[in-house]
């Protein structure tokens, strides 16, 4: 398997784990979503109920992503980044939890963003387990518990993630 490692570029989704260098500059194998492929360009350790903000862009066109906690909700964004003005839009939020309803001991994580191959679908996994995805060429944004409903700027139509969506976005 061949690396991919430029720029903000951590590594490169197989079938079965992901591969990225090390502080050593080896490559290490990650175990991740089984059927996965694309760009990890974010993996990040946080606690669900503290303050987390991760951001991450595609280099290939104007789009991005934020997952935040504000310590009460998490929430996942799609942005539009002006090339000539720097200047950012929402395009769509999803709903990923409420800090509350997380038991203590399971708010721990890891939270990963892959880009797809094509940078136009950016999926959320938080401990190995894809909770949103942003699909830019169709304007879709989907979650697991399809809050909040489509808005009138992007998301037409059902909002509800499913395990064969991930796996169709991201083959």
């Amino acid at each position: 398997m061949i690396l991919i490692c430029c720029g903000k570029l951590a590594g490169h989704l197989s079938e079965k784990a992901i591969f990225r260098k090390n502080e050593q500059n080896n490559c290490i194998k990650i175990c991740l979503h089984s059927t996965m492929k694309g760009y990890l360009l974010k993996e990040q350790h946080f606690i669900a109920g503290e303050e987390t903000f991760v951001e991450s862009s595609s280099s290939e066109n104007n789009y991005a992503v934020v997952f935040e906690d504000d310590t009460e909700t998490g929430y996942f964004y799609a942005i539009e980044i002006n090339k000539e003005t720097g200047e950012q839009r929402v395009l769509d939020a999803v709903h990923i939890y409420e800090a509350e309803d997380i038991e203590p001991d399971k708010r721990p994580g890891i939270i990963n963003i892959i880009w797809s191959k094509d940078w136009l679908k950016c999926g959320l996994l938080i401990n190995n387990y894809c909770h949103a995805v942003f699909d830019f060429a169709n304007h879709g944004g989907y979650c697991r518990n399809e809050f909040p409903p489509p808005n009138d700027i992007w998301t037409k139509g059902e909002r509800k993630l499913t395990n064969e969506m991930v796996t169709e976005f991201f083959s």
